[in-house]
């Protein structure tokens, strides 16, 4: 049984930060990827931003030089710190992880997603 709990959403004003947390929990080996997601009304769920366990990251261009993942493997938790934030950035945003719940066996997991509105 896993978990992922995201928290940190909320209202803020254009330009303004937030920043998201997903922390998972439950029978966990270890955890390779983890990603957030976000999805606006009416357009489909696009990836954000990911960290691999090495590291790595990749972000969807219009939040390059913006936003920024992390992880802290201890806590098995991952971060979306998101500056200078635009309307454009309201949406749903969802975490997601791979994660090892058996010996060498990876499945895909999901938060709840929370709430990011960027509004004046």
């Amino acid at each position: 049984q896993v978990q992922l709990v995201e928290s940190g959403g909320g209202l803020v004003q254009p330009g303004g930060s937030l920043r998201l947390s997903c922390v998972a929990s439950g029978s966990i080996f270890s955890i390779d990827h983890m990603g957030w997601y976000r999805q606006a009304p009416g357009k489909q769920r696009e990836l954000v931003a990911v960290i691999l366990s090495n590291g790595y990251t990749n972000y969807v261009d219009s939040v390059k030089g913006r936003f920024t993942i992390s992880r802290d493997n201890a806590k098995n938790t991952v971060y979306l710190q998101m500056n200078s934030l635009k309307p454009e950035d309201t949406a749903v945003y969802y975490c997601n992880a791979a994660i090892e719940v058996t010996n060498h066996v990876f499945d895909n997991y999901w938060g709840q997603g929370t709430q990011v509105t960027v509004s004046s």
